[in-house]
């Protein structure tokens, strides 16, 4: 888990965590200068726990991304799985059992990636509804232009965390859960994506990603897409993602190639080739508007 300043909702996560009903799980934070009461908080919690069952670090004060990915490469591979958490939230009582019940279906040798649906709730714990439900089958082709699930949902195996600190080290990156899905999968890995929400995600003045359901924040989306925010996006992805091809299968090279070179393509053969490459959103909504950024090249 990753803090900074998070003393308002904090007490809240930390009990979550301790409530769930699979036991076996060590806490590592990694702090990024919080100058509340944070370390207190954690320190306070700590009574509760195991010795060494909670350990606090300092992060690089680079922002949450940052944060994120040190941890990922700071933390010891001695796990079987390993969860991203962030401070304000509230997880459900099953939540991990049930991310570990998906993931070891799989080989432990193969990159897993467990992500999925959220269930909103205000700065009160209220619930306001529940995220975007996404039924395309998680994939390199989504992931070239869509993330589809929050870093507070994502469980990962040992080999997800050795492909992620092997290709992440020095990377700038949009986000690390974006990040986390376009090299698991792009490197031939599974990612399951729960359709059952197993978190309860806040949404208040100061989380860094917010609500995308209601028509507003969709209409900003598309008007993202003509700012160009989403070009320099996916130049930025593109960029880390060259910088790691060796890690991507032939399959997923090759794909990434096409996608990289087409966006440059003049008007008839850009909207060619993308379109028969098959990359796509999950929603509608989400189609049109990367369909709008490829027909005026801000794809």
């Amino acid at each position: 888990m990753c803090t900074y300043n998070g003393e308002q909702f904090l007490r809240q996560q930390l009990d979550s965590f301790y409530n769930q009903t699979h036991k076996n799980w060590v806490l590592i934070v990694s702090d990024d200068g919080s100058t509340d009461s944070t370390i207190e908080i954690l320190d306070e919690f700590s009574k509760r726990l195991n010795p060494g069952q909670l350990r606090v670090i300092y992060g690089p004060k680079k922002g949450y991304v940052k944060n994120f990915l040190d941890i990922t490469r700071r933390v010891e591979s001695t796990a079987d799985f390993y969860a991203w958490a962030d401070q304000d939230d509230i997880w459900i009582e099953n939540k991990v059992e049930a991310a570990l019940g998906m993931l070891k279906c799989y080989e432990s040798k193969v990159p897993a990636l467990y992500c999925g649906r959220t269930q909103l709730i205000n700065e009160s714990g209220t619930s306001i509804g529940h995220s975007i439900k996404f039924s395309r089958e998680p994939q390199f082709l989504n992931a070239l232009v869509q993330s589809i699930g929050g870093g507070n949902t994502m469980v990962f195996n040992r080999s997800s965390l050795e492909l992620l600190n092997r290709a992440s080290n020095g990377l700038d990156v949009v986000s690390h859960d974006w990040w986390a899905y376009q090299l698991i999968s792009g490197a031939g890995g599974k990612v399951l994506y729960d359709n059952i929400a197993r978190v309860l995600y806040r949404q208040h003045s100061k989380n860094i990603i917010g609500d995308k359901r209601n028509w507003l924040n969709k209409a900003r989306h598309i008007t993202k897409v003509f700012e160009g925010l989403h070009l320099e996006w996916n130049d930025k992805n593109i960029h880390a993602l060259e910088l790691t091809r060796d890690c991507l299968s032939n399959e997923n090279k090759t794909i990434l190639d096409i996608f990289k070179t087409a966006r440059k393509d003049k008007f008839m053969k850009r909207i060619s080739r993308l379109f028969r490459l098959g990359i796509h959103r999950q929603t509608f909504t989400g189609n049109i508007a990367l369909y709008l950024a490829i027909l005026f090249g801000k794809i």
